[in-house]
């Protein structure tokens, strides 16, 4: 049995394990027992599906190629080939989309996300281009009924921001998100520019994955905790008591603030979750580089202040340029509708790691 045939008939079996714990007659006297086994048989559940028509494509190919051997009438034998040559591009697209299925997932795939945006160079145009981003992708996660928290933004004097930290609460969220990260470039002619010329300007967006409590253990010891007033534009006051919240994480030296709550504990909860969110990437981001030291990953370097994608406003035009996708519906993306950019950029992971699942 190949290793492919082992992996397959062990989740096979998985499966049928979990529809006999289901189907146990105490099984519901533990509702979250209950939540997180079904959760498991619907992941399982298309590797399943698509497995059994691999076989069952299989068995009716060969069934046809030996009853058009056997077969002496001219007619029944073409009728057989032709089942035959079916049911081989039938077994052949099953057996791609397990390929697909059965590849290891991201561990951080299912997680929620915190995502950073920083106005880059560009001024105000720069601040104005990090706020279409934020509402780009609360739109986008509206409609994959994600829900999003702001955690601390920093107004550009009421045009855009200088910076927006925010949370994505939502299945898979990662999944889709991870590939926003890296330097967003925006071309157009702002408002003020009365010559009509294309002002070049920039944005970067950070995405991580938030880690749970007992993954990143961070002793208070480490922390140096100040307290502020919360400012608004142009550095008025917009709170009378000191709720703001700066946490220094001192090994490290990360620094995070939260001011977007009136309740000193609450921003401070919120300033600690994006502390381990960051904390979380580093450790994640060491041991990616010794795993991936002597390959480059599909998006490049992988170093974040790389550009990654240019959205140019009098051409209606959106480029990607780790794959080299552009497409000409800026209006639809700005809306909301990202996956015609997130789903190619997917594909052509999913594709670089069928690659590497090749024995050499």
């Amino acid at each position: 049995m190949s290793d492919f045939d082992a992996r397959l008939r062990a989740l096979e079996d998985r499966y049928q394990e979990l529809a006999d714990q289901l189907s146990a007659p105490d099984v519901y006297q533990d509702l979250d027992r209950v939540q997180r086994l079904s959760q498991e048989q619907a992941k399982l559940r298309e590797v399943v599906e698509v497995g059994r028509a691999w076989r069952a494509a299989h068995r009716a190919a060969e069934e046809a190629q030996e009853m058009a051997r056997a077969e002496s009438d001219e007619e029944m034998r073409a009728f057989a080939e032709d089942e035959e040559r079916e049911q081989r591009a039938a077994e052949a697209a099953a057996y791609e989309k397990l390929r697909t299925l059965l590849l290891p997932s991201d561990p951080n795939d299912d997680r929620d996300v915190v995502v950073e945006i920083r106005a880059g160079t560009g001024g105000d145009e720069a601040a104005l281009f990090a706020g279409d981003l934020f509402r780009m992708y609360a739109r986008y996660a509206e409609r994959r009924n994600w829900r999003v928290e702001v955690l601390d933004s920093s107004e550009n004097g009421g045009h855009g921001f200088k910076e927006v930290v925010f949370e994505v609460h939502g299945h898979g969220a990662y999944s889709r998100l991870k590939f926003e990260s890296g330097v967003h470039r925006v071309q157009r002619v702002p408002e003020t520019e009365s010559q009509g010329r294309i002002h070049t300007s920039a944005a970067s967006v950070v995405v991580l994955p938030e880690a749970e409590d007992v993954e990143v253990d961070i002793d208070e010891k480490d922390l140096k905790i100040d307290v502020y007033r919360s400012t608004g534009p142009g550095g008025q006051s917009v709170n009378t008591t000191d709720s703001a919240v700066r946490i220094t994480h001192l090994p490290t030296g990360l620094v995070v603030t939260c001011q977007d709550e009136k309740s000193q504990h609450k921003n401070k909860a919120k300033a600690l979750r994006v502390l381990r969110a960051r904390l979380f990437d580093l450790a994640q981001a060491e041991r990616q580089a010794e795993l991936t030291a002597t390959r480059r990953s599909f998006v490049g370097s992988g170093d974040r202040s790389e550009k990654i994608r240019t959205y140019n406003f009098p051409q209606s035009r959106i480029t990607d340029h780790r794959i080299g996708l552009t497409v000409h519906q800026l209006d639809k993306a700005l809306q909301g509708e990202l996956d015609m950019v997130i789903e190619p950029l997917m594909q052509e992971e999913q594709q670089r790691r069928l690659l590497e699942e090749e024995p050499a």
